[in-house]
């Protein structure tokens, strides 16, 4: 009837994720999504650059390869192209979960086997990336809300860090640095309470900007290194000598990419649970080939791996704001932070403190997230309670105690030290072993389902009339 063309409305978008917004507002949270993720994004390249022996001008140059790989991947995974990209709002950066690895490999052979690593193990996560999506259907509802509460959880302690002041400054733990990790949250909670729209929405951007303002006169924000170095660079090709190929380093870095290929598709899937909008295997197939060909061609950069950033889920489930466009906006400013290193200087000056206040309220929503999808499973005469409770046990030993696996072959505890892989495989597993394998299944299964359901306004009281739930948005081809 042409509903948009008669009244002069922009019909609505087929899908939320497809939603276009103005440039201004467009500009404003793709910012939003790079504050929340830079001081993560510029960590690794920082640890592997000192494990490795380099020199301060080297590892500036891992950092500034590290964000221009960060906006191209993001602008793939965000966009699409061909069939590489989810084409959802997901932020792409610098893996946290390949550290450890990168670390080891750095110390014994350089970094330019690193590279090498990265670029093999980079190759044969693209082959096995259409195989590997077709998994999303192991993934339902009690699975994907065990990762989802998980990947919160295992952030937070990141946030915590960056309110005591990051961890290895000398003034760690000071009550100041909490303090104005406090004042954020504060004005977070404030703005998200007294305004709606498109400030409330802004809450995290306006949080972190007065944060770092109150820190000036504080004397906890420091500027005074923004001036040095060139204003704008090209990232140089290998700057660090031609990659080197070992058999060892290849073997751990290809674990690896299984590891952040696990992750991801978790991204992916609860992203897409976050929005309302199906996600199938086709589509995790293309996020993860953008996902390994970012990582693939990092190297000739000097950059480490890109992975989809959960912190950037939190922020799309606290803003509402599912646009892909406005992700891919973030990304555009990630390039020109990557090749205007002064700007990348003036957000790296924003106070730990600042980023470990807003990052309570971002890494808390995403468990909270999961949370939501957890309330949607069904918990009568089935044991999928002990599935949450296992893989949310599984998810968490690496934070409570990261010495865990220490004494397992590197293989075991390179992935079981990640607490999303870890509770991702366990979720998948005891999801097939009680609810999909038919063989001696049992009405009344153990003391765990015994227990009756509360009642729910599906099956109606005297009181209360039965109504049909709504429709809650799952995975496309999940059980």
């Amino acid at each position: 009837m042409g509903h948009g063309k008669d009244t002069g409305e922009t019909p609505a978008p087929a899908r939320p994720e497809d939603e276009r917004l103005p440039f201004g507002q467009l500009l404003a949270y793709g910012t939003q999504h790079v504050l929340t993720m830079y001081g993560g994004l510029i960590a690794p390249p920082l640890i592997v650059g000192g494990a490795a022996g380099l020199k301060p001008a080297d590892i500036a140059l891992l950092v500034t390869a590290g964000i221009f790989v960060s906006g191209l991947a993001t602008l793939l995974q965000a966009l699409g192209l061909g069939p590489f990209g989810a084409r959802l709002p997901i932020v792409q950066g610098i893996s946290f979960a390949a550290v450890s690895t990168m670390v080891a490999i750095a110390g014994h052979d350089g970094v330019r086997s690193v590279f090498g690593a990265i670029m093999v193990a980079g190759v044969i996560g693209v082959v096995v990336s259409s195989f590997f999506a077709h998994l999303v259907r192991l993934f339902p509802p009690v699975v994907t809300g065990s990762i989802i509460s998980v990947i919160g959880i295992s952030l937070l302690p990141v946030a915590f860090d960056w309110a005591l002041g990051g961890r290895g400054t000398s003034g760690y733990g000071d009550p100041g640095n909490i303090a104005l990790a406090g004042v954020t949250l504060l004005v977070i909670l404030v703005i998200s309470r007294l305004f709606q729209g498109f400030v409330s929405r802004l809450s995290i951007l306006i949080g972190i900007v007065a944060g770092t303002l109150i820190a000036v006169p504080w004397g906890k924000a420091d500027f005074s290194g923004i001036g040095e170095g060139k204003a704008v660079s090209l990232p140089p090709v290998f700057a660090f000598g031609t990659p080197v190929f070992h058999a060892g380093a290849i073997v751990a870095m290809t674990i690896v990419v299984l590891v952040i290929m696990t992750e991801t598709m978790a991204d992916i899937v609860a992203i897409g649970e976050i929005v309302g909008t199906p996600v199938d295997h086709r589509r995790v197939a293309g996020g993860l080939r953008a996902d390994m060909l970012s990582s693939t061609v990092a190297p000739v950069v000097g950059a480490f791996p890109a992975s989809a950033f959960a912190q950037n889920v939190g922020l799309v489930a606290i803003t509402g704001i599912k646009s892909r466009f406005a992700v891919a906006a973030g990304g555009g400013v990630l390039v020109v932070l990557g090749l205007v290193p002064l700007f990348g200087r003036v957000v790296a000056a924003i106070p730990a403190p600042v980023l470990g206040g807003a990052g309570l309220v971002l890494f808390g929503s995403v468990a909270a997230s999961g949370i939501r999808t957890l309330s949607r499973v069904e918990y009568g005469d089935n044991l999928n309670i002990v599935i949450v409770a296992v893989s949310l046990g599984m998810g968490m030993v690496p934070i409570a105690r990261p010495e865990f696996w220490d004494g397992f072959p590197d293989g075991v505890a390179v992935i079981l030290d990640s607490g999303i892989s870890a509770a991702a495989i366990t979720a998948v597993l005891l999801n097939l072993f009680f609810n999909q394998w038919s063989a001696y299944k049992k009405d009344k299964p153990s003391v765990f389902a015994a227990a009756p359901e509360r009642a729910t306004p599906a099956s109606g009281t005297p009181d209360r009339p039965a109504v049909e739930p709504p429709p809650s948005p799952g995975i496309a081809g999940a059980s």
